[in-house]
C-alpha cells in the first residue's frame, strides 16, 4: 500500500516541519564529508541547506516521490535528486554522513533497516536520524479510533490492511535502539524532543496531519467513507485542540533523534 505525496500541503508549514531537521543536522560533527547522502528528501529545502554547509561535498537526495522529487528539482541547488525506493537502497561508494529526516518510520523492520544503513558508512561516518513519536498523540488516535468504528452501525471504515498499516509503528523504544546501535558505534547519542507547534488557521491540525500521517487515509478510503470519516475526524480534532486567546492552536509533537558515529 503505497502512499501519495503532496508537495505543497506538506510544505504548508514548511518553517514548523523543518525545525527538528535543522537541529539534528546541527549537531553532526564530521569535520569534511565528501559524500553526503539525504534519504528520503522531500522537497529538498533541507537538502539545499545540508548543500550550504558542505560546499565541497557531493550531496545527493533520494526520495520514493516522483511528486517530491519534481518540487526538490523545481527548487534548484548543486544536489543529485535520484528516485529509489529507500527501503531497497544500496549506494555505490561509502557515505561520511547519512541523514534522515522523517522518513524512517515509514519503514518496517528497524532491527535490520539500522545496522544495515551502518554498514554503508565510511570510517568516522555519520548516521543522523529524525522520527516522529506521533503513534500516542491525540491526533493519530483519534485517527484510527474512527476508522475502528466510524462506519455505520459502529462498522470499521476502509479496507482491513489500511487499518494494519494505521495501527503498526515501526518505530522502537529508545532503549531498543540503544542496545541494537551500540555496539556499532564508536559513539551513539539518542534523544527525545517534545515540540510544541503553534500554528494558525480554522483547522490548522487537520492541515498538518493532511500532509503526513492521514495520506493513507485520504488515498485508500472511498468516497463515501471518506466523507463519512473526515466529517468525525474534524470535529473530533477541533474538540481535542482547541483554538487558545490568541486564536492560535498549540499542537504537541514528540520526536526522536538518533545520532551515529562509526570508528575512524
Amino acid at each position: 500500500m503505497s502512499t501519495r505525496w503532496d508537495p505543497a500541503q506538506y510544505q504548508r508549514y514548511a518553517d514548523q516541519r523543518s525545525r527538528p531537521a535543522l537541529e539534528l543536522l546541527g549537531r553532526i560533527d564530521h569535520p569534511n564529508p565528501t559524500y553526503v547522502v539525504d534519504l528520503g528528501c522531500g522537497t529538498g529545502d533541507v537538502t539545499r541547506i545540508i548543500k550550504e554547509r558542505w560546499t565541497e561535498a557531493r550531496v545527493i537526495g533520494l526520495d520514493h516521490s516522483l511528486d517530491m522529487l519534481g518540487t526538490a528539482a523545481e527548487g534548484g541547488g548543486e544536489v543529485v535528486w535520484q528516485h529509489i525506493d529507500i527501503g531497497e537502497w544500496v549506494p555505490d561508494h561509502p557515505i561520511d554522513v547519512l541523514f534522515s529526516n522523517a522518513a524512517l518510520h515509514w519503514l518496517a523492520d528497524h532491527h535490520d533497516l539500522f545496522p544495515r544503513l551502518i554498514s554503508y558508512l565510511s570510517p568516522g561516518g555519520v548516521l543522523a536520524v529524525q522520527m516522529p513519536l506521533s503513534g500516542s498523540e491525540r491526533s493519530h488516535v483519534l485517527m484510527r479510533a474512527i476508522l475502528e468504528s466510524g462506519g455505520a452501525d459502529g462498522r470499521p471504515l476502509g479496507p482491513q490492511s489500511l487499518r494494519i498499516r494505521m495501527n503498526h509503528n515501526s518505530v522502537k523504544e529508545p532503549n531498543e535502539y540503544y542496545d541494537l546501535l551500540s555496539p556499532l558505534a564508536d559513539a551513539l547519542d539518542i534523544w527525545t524532543t517534545r515540540y510544541l507547534h503553534v500554528l494558525s488557521g480554522p483547522e490548522p491540525v487537520f492541515e498538518w496531519v493532511k500532509g503526513t500521517g492521514l495520506r493513507p487515509v485520504l488515498e485508500n478510503l472511498t468516497e463515501h467513507d471518506l466523507n463519512r470519516f473526515l466529517t468525525r475526524y474534524r470535529e473530533a480534532l477541533l474538540e481535542a485542540y482547541p483554538h487558545r486567546v490568541d486564536g492560535a492552536t498549540i499542537y504537541p509533537f514528540p520526536r526522536l533523534f538518533i545520532m551515529v558515529k562509526t570508528a575512524a
